[in-house]
């Protein structure tokens, strides 16, 4: 006989039910059967620590089979939405107020409507920053056109390169390349937090406002190839 599924912390709220999800194209079919945490970080190609993360935010809830930590079809379900979110560039609070107004679709109609609305407000967001980018995009390109040391705003003297750890270094490499930080966080297995907190440190090094410069600067300095 299958194990009865329990709430996997007794202290922790149940997350309210989503009556309805929105239609999203999906990979794979979704299992009929509860799955452990280790086949659900490999559907998904994330690690367990972003599947607690989410569990945090109160995003995806486990149930357990005895000792093994599980997530029913709805929750791959779920899963494959907040994916689909993520790598549309939504932050967690957004995710979190869309599921907030799922809450209340009283239709199959409603849920994808909710979910069209916020995408198209992502839309406008990504459109309005547009301009920003190509801005940013053509300073990096006179610095690096400059070619010369990057100097000091204050005393005109040639900047040394600021000390970053091993991870700010592989963060920083990966910036160059254009990774987002939802991609840095894949290849690292680091949790979205901590490359933020990573990326901001590292703007803050170069004495720069964005990740454009901080990695136009790193070029200059030689700390990664152009």
């Amino acid at each position: 006989m299958q194990a009865e599924i329990n709430s996997h912390d007794a202290e922790a709220p149940t997350l309210p039910p989503l009556p309805y999800l929105p239609s999203i194209p999906l990979q794979r079919a979704v299992p009929t059967q509860p799955v452990a945490i280790a086949d659900m970080a490999n559907l998904f190609g994330v690690t367990h620590r972003t599947l607690h993360f989410y569990e945090e935010k109160r995003l995806l809830h486990a149930g357990r089979i005895g000792a093994m930590r599980v997530y029913g079809p709805q929750q791959v379900r779920i899963m494959a939405l907040v994916t689909l979110c993520r790598e549309a560039g939504m932050a967690i609070a957004q995710i979190q107020d869309l599921f907030a107004e799922l809450e209340d679709a009283r239709s199959q109609q409603d849920a994808d409507a909710i979910l069209r609305a916020a995408l198209a407000a992502r839309k406008r967001e990504l459109v309005s920053s547009e301009s920003l980018i190509r801005r940013q995009m053509q300073q990096v390109n006179e610095l690096l056109d400059h070619g010369g040391p990057v100097r000091d705003e204050l005393n005109g003297n040639a900047a040394h390169p600021p000390l970053l750890s091993v991870f700010e270094r592989e963060c920083l490499g990966l910036m160059s390349e254009g990774y987002s930080p939802i991609r840095i966080g894949g290849a690292t297995g680091r949790g979205i937090d901590e490359v933020l907190a990573t990326e901001a440190a590292i703007i803050r090094k170069f004495g720069s406002t964005n990740r454009f410069q901080a990695v136009a600067k790193a070029v200059l300095l030689g700390i990664i190839e152009n």
